[in-house]
């Protein structure tokens, strides 16, 4: 039975995966510096643009899951699956994914991000 509305859900499904991205990001910037690229610049500008617009787009979701009184809340994860509850305004709904979708969602997001970024890096590198 669905006790949250389609926006909710989008909200937070974006938020979850968003915020899984980011530590994707966060993590793959530590380990760049361990990395053997010739020249590193472009590489690490390219993620660390990725990693502000992801910063700003959830930012700007936390506030709209704020103003809806929205949360997720991470629950039970196995081999195979990991559960959330997503709550807003006293109703949840308890959501589970198969672990290689939650992979297959981080990769698309981080392909947006690569998209978004890529036009971005091209305006700061003519600076």
């Amino acid at each position: 039975m669905r006790y949250l509305n389609k926006e909710e859900i989008n909200i937070a499904t974006r938020f979850l995966f968003l915020s899984m991205t980011i530590i994707v990001i966060e993590q793959d910037l530590q380990h760049f510096e361990e990395g053997a690229f010739k020249i590193k610049k472009p590489y690490k500008q390219l993620l660390e643009n990725m990693h502000a617009l992801a910063l700003n787009e959830r930012k700007h979701l936390k506030r709209r899951m704020y103003q809806k009184k929205m949360q997720v809340i991470h629950g039970e994860r196995t081999r195979f699956f990991s559960t959330f509850i997503f709550m807003a305004q006293q109703r949840q709904e308890e959501k589970s994914f198969f672990n290689p979708v939650i992979r297959n969602h981080v990769e698309a997001i981080l392909r947006e991000l690569i998209q978004k970024s890529s036009g971005l890096s091209e305006m700061i590198m003519d600076d």
